[in-house]
């Protein structure tokens, strides 16, 4: 990891990049798992290697300067394996980058964000918890919803509809497209750890098609209730470790 320059917000340099996913042949290529696959790359890329740490409940890759972490606990106690890690190397919130799944953006669409709420995903909630805040810096990667709708036939509002969706895998259609925008969050968080979280944002930050339709006016009131229904249905369903 490069040396970072002095990043304009309340955030510091940046020590650890964990991707949040599942583990398991059963969870491989699944929606869900997109941020292993992000962290996957960056390792590739700086040829690194990845190490099994039980004592942490997680798989690490040791970079110049830093951390690649992957939890290998189910999604829902992610928080349990980080917080571990954070622990022993004296990491603080302020110092890590969680890559992960949004199913509110269209498929390998990024969005970093220095902070804020679970926003319905499991793995960010059990992050919050153990580490007592939500300021952690994020970068969220699409993974397929668009506007109002969900696509793949994964309609009305049932969770099992949800769950099953970001707990499918990605077609060979998607899969073409996946790998251009795995590349290019490898490059934002490369970019992140070189300049900064504040810069990082203004380079890629991207809107989402619904979002520019929506520029000129404030989001309906269906609209927002039915975002908040579908976030609070993955937060509550039953039995939902995976996600």
């Amino acid at each position: 990891m490069s040396e970072q320059t002095k990043d304009s917000g309340a955030h510091q340099a940046i020590r650890v990049v964990i991707g949040l996913g599942n583990p398991g042949r059963d969870y491989v290529n699944t929606r869900h798992n997109v941020g292993f696959e992000a962290v996957d790359l960056l390792a590739r890329q700086s040829g690194v290697s990845w190490s099994v740490e039980k004592k942490w409940e997680a798989e690490v890759a040791r970079m110049a300067g830093g951390l690649l972490v992957k939890p290998q606990t189910f999604m829902n106690l992610s928080g349990r394996a980080v917080s571990a890690i954070c622990r022993f190397h004296k990491i603080t919130a302020s110092e890590i980058l969680v890559v992960y799944d949004d199913i509110d953006l269209e498929l390998g669409r990024l969005r970093f964000r220095a902070s804020g709420s679970a926003a319905g995903h499991n793995g960010i909630k059990s992050l919050i918890q153990s580490l007592g805040t939500q300021d952690f810096a994020r970068l969220k990667f699409g993974i397929g919803r668009t506007g109002d709708s969900l696509p793949d036939g994964a309609k009305g509002g049932v969770g099992g509809d949800l769950s099953g969706y970001v707990l499918g895998k990605f077609s060979a259609a998607d899969r073409e497209e996946l790998e251009k925008r795995l590349a290019r969050a490898a490059d934002a968080v490369n970019y992140a750890l070189s300049h900064g979280l504040t810069a990082a944002m203004n380079a890629y930050n991207e809107q989402s098609a619904s979002g520019r339709a929506k520029k000129k006016g404030a989001p309906s009131e269906k609209a927002g209730e039915e975002k908040k229904r579908q976030s609070e249905i993955l937060a509550k369903e039953p039995g939902t470790s995976e996600i």
